[in-house]
């Protein structure tokens, strides 16, 4: 029985000391020091070794200019001879705050002194001195402990003291040290380095790291230097030069850098550097011995080769392509090859059946549930072309149900909505898209939420759902590279249901559509009387986004872009393109991004 007491007492006294350290953190994150003192007064007289309850109780009475209860209980602390030496630190702070400078120097030293008793105390002293900005004495701290101890490392933490001075050669000196000599990780050091540089390459810090590389790389010619040099050339989208990098340490490496060469290939492409894209995916091509990645690189350069292509080189693609199928044939390897080639004879020579026949005879490999789900998800799209909706549907329902949680699936999802859409069966579809709109894919909810809304607004306005169905209508003739018809279908809209809460929506699509036949007046046009008119719609922030990026990349228009931006940031913190906007803007306004 006795036992029984004691623990139910035990219990009791635990739970209200979780109470008491609730009570106290949650008052001094809101500010509230008043209270937070007195529960911290109770935590340290029950646990006087509990250091933290000491520095947060110190904290506290700072806060409230209690300067001389702080120094009371720090001496306190101090007097016991295995007190830890940064609570000299925080005795010098102390009288810091009052402006008693040469106390605080005292206790600086003091702090500084214990270093030479244990060497180890080098980093608790180094990083309190940080805390506070003393950044001379933290280098002395740090400098001090590998003295007395050669086999202690803080070089990481003086480059980053010489980063907060503004050293930043000696910082720059520090980090290349130590991954020179393999003493921290280069993805570490290059996290910490990415800090100080930004995307301009006249950017003053961008100028010293790299003159400091080349100095390097001159006295000591390592494949290194021309690693850090190509991921210096790549954040500030100098591709041409990360890939005159790349190949030096391809050829010094003995070709065993084929993948960063994809790699850099790739972030080059969808920066739409086409120039440099093609240099680095032709000499793949070239050098490349593995099947799949060279192959992967021909169907870059045909990419390449699309974005202003005419019927002549259309034909030329063409020939290329069937070049590749009879060179690969049908292989699990070579699934990117039949996929591409089948939408390039669809959306590119109008000629789907083809394609499905391509496609079909593709499924009939030993594929695994992902290589089944990528043919059905391609051949579906081209069967939406083909406006053979509900064999789409069924391919696309498949999918769904064989991977229900893998973004493939979710994808799919959206497509049945999509297709479902289309054909007219907006009950149908909008059952898909609730279900949607908590995708883990954002891009996925995104849609989804934009198709639900112009689903269930346009259909309580308008029974008969007559302009709803024109819109798919355009919708779809977009999706078929119809454009022009689109566009004249909207038209339509635009005329024959003003006033419509679709009316937004239409100017939205015939302005994207505008944009990609470079009519790009006249899809400004659309996007300002939709922020005009319908400045308090869903489609607001979309339409100031197109706005201010028509602006930046097309029409030379930077000041006008940065405004837009800047109402996106202002006004809409919740929209989609909310960290785009604040990126650009940051970036137009010459700020450094990171």
């Amino acid at each position: 029985m006795r036992q029984i007491v004691f623990l139910i007492a035990f219990c009791v006294s635990l739970l209200a000391h979780s109470q008491d350290d609730f009570l106290a953190k949650q008052y001094l994150n809101d500010g509230d020091y008043e209270k937070a003192v007195v529960f911290y007064e109770k935590l340290v007289r029950q646990n006087p070794a509990r250091t933290d309850y000491v520095e947060e109780l110190i904290a506290c009475y700072q806060q409230l200019e209690r300067y001389q209860d702080a120094e009371n209980l720090l001496l306190k602390v101090l007097r016991n001879k295995r007190a830890y030496p940064t609570f000299y630190i925080e005795l010098g702070y102390n009288h810091t705050l009052q402006d008693h400078p040469e106390k605080a120097r005292e206790y600086y030293n003091l702090a500084l002194s214990k270093i030479e008793e244990n060497p180890n105390f080098g980093y608790a002293i180094g990083f309190r001195f940080q805390k506070y900005a003393l950044l001379d004495e933290a280098l002395d701290a740090y400098s001090k402990a590998m003295e007395l101890n050669p086999k202690l490392d803080y070089n990481y933490q003086k480059a980053r003291v010489y980063g907060e001075q503004g050293d930043i050669d000696k910082m720059y000196d520090a980090y290349l040290k130590l991954i020179r000599e393999g003493r921290a990780s280069k993805s570490n050091i290059l996290r910490s380095i990415h800090d100080f540089v930004t995307s301009d390459p006249e950017n003053e810090n961008n100028i010293k790291f790299k003159k400091i590389l080349l100095r390097r790389a001159q006295r000591d010619p390592k494949v290194l230097w021309n690693d850090l040099l190509s991921w210096l050339f790549v954040q500030q989208k100098q591709y041409a030069s990360a890939f005159r990098q790349e190949k030096a340490i391809f050829n010094r490496t003995g070709g065993t850098t084929i993948q960063r060469l994809e790699s850099l290939g790739n972030q080059t492409l969808e920066d739409k550097d086409h120039e440099a894209a093609q240099e680095i995916f032709e000499f793949i091509v070239e050098n490349a011995d593995e099947e799949v990645t060279k192959l992967n690189a021909q169907l870059n350069l045909i990419d390449l080769q699309l974005l202003d292509a005419d019927e002549k080189k259309l034909g030329q693609i063409q020939r290329r392509y069937q070049e590749l199928m009879a060179l690969h044939g049908y292989k699990n390897q070579t699934l990117q090859l039949q996929v591409a080639y089948a939408n390039f004879l669809t959306f590119k020579k109008d000629r789907p059946q083809e394609a499905i026949d391509i496609l079909k005879k593709s499924l009939g490999l030993p594929l695994n549930l992902r290589g089944k789900a990528f043919i059905k998800l391609a051949l579906g799209d081209i069967l939406v072309f083909d406006q053979k909706f509900n064999e789409a549907l069924i391919y696309f329902t498949q999918i769904q149900k064989s991977l229900k949680n893998d973004v493939l699936g979710q994808d799919a999802r959206f497509k049945v909505a999509q297709t479902s859409f289309y054909k007219g069966d907006f009950d149908w579809a909008l059952t898909q898209l609730k279900v949607l709109r908590g995708s883990t894919s954002q891009l996925i909810a995104n849609d989804a939420m934009q198709l639900s809304l112009l689903i269930s607004d346009n259909s309580l306005e308008d029974s008969t759902q007559t302009a709803l169905k024109k819109y798919a209508r355009a919708d779809l003739l977009a999706y078929q590279n119809k454009t022009v018809e689109a566009i004249t279908t909207l038209d339509d809209i635009l005329q024959h249901h003003k006033g419509e809460k679709i009316e937004d929506e239409a100017l939205l699509k015939q302005g994207e559509l505008l944009e990609s036949i470079k009519d790009f007046e006249a899809a400004e046009f659309n996007y300002r009387k939709i922020v005009t008119f319908y400045g308090n719609s869903i489609l607001a922030d979309d339409a100031l986004f197109a706005l201010a990026e028509l602006y930046r990349n097309t029409m030379g228009l930077p000041e006008k872009a940065k405004e837009h931006y800047e109402k996106i940031i202002y006004n809409y913190q919740d929209s989609y393109y909310f960290p785009q906007a604040r990126k650009h803007f940051r970036t137009l306004r010459g700020d450094r991004i990171n």
